[in-house]
């Protein structure tokens, strides 16, 4: 029998020439997509750091780490969602061990 609540953690890469105001604002909207959803347990804000390598000629990204718990279907419509919101470059939901 599926449990009804798992453990997650997504980390997403914003453009870094976005304005202040439009980062927090993708990072707000992502928040209440998860407090929506689940239950928002970390967001961790790392801030801008230097890509591995470029993407689209973008050598840096602000990065945010969220971990979150909420039922198995949920993580498939976050990737789907962060994959088209304008300015985000990169995404990786973890499931994590309990």
């Amino acid at each position: 029998m599926a449990k009804a609540s798992e453990k997650y953690e997504v980390m997403y890469i914003i453009n870094p020439n976005y304005s202040e105001e439009e980062t927090a604002a993708v990072v707000e909207k992502f928040k209440g997509l998860v407090e929506a959803n689940g239950t928002l347990e970390e967001l961790e804000e790392i801030g801008k750091r230097k890509l591995a390598y470029e993407i689209n000629y973008i050598s840096e990204g602000y990065y945010v780490l969220m971990k979150f718990q909420s039922g198995p279907e949920f993580p498939a419509e976050l990737d789907r969602i962060l994959g088209i919101t304008d300015g985000i470059l990169r995404r990786l939901i973890t499931r994590q061990p309990e």
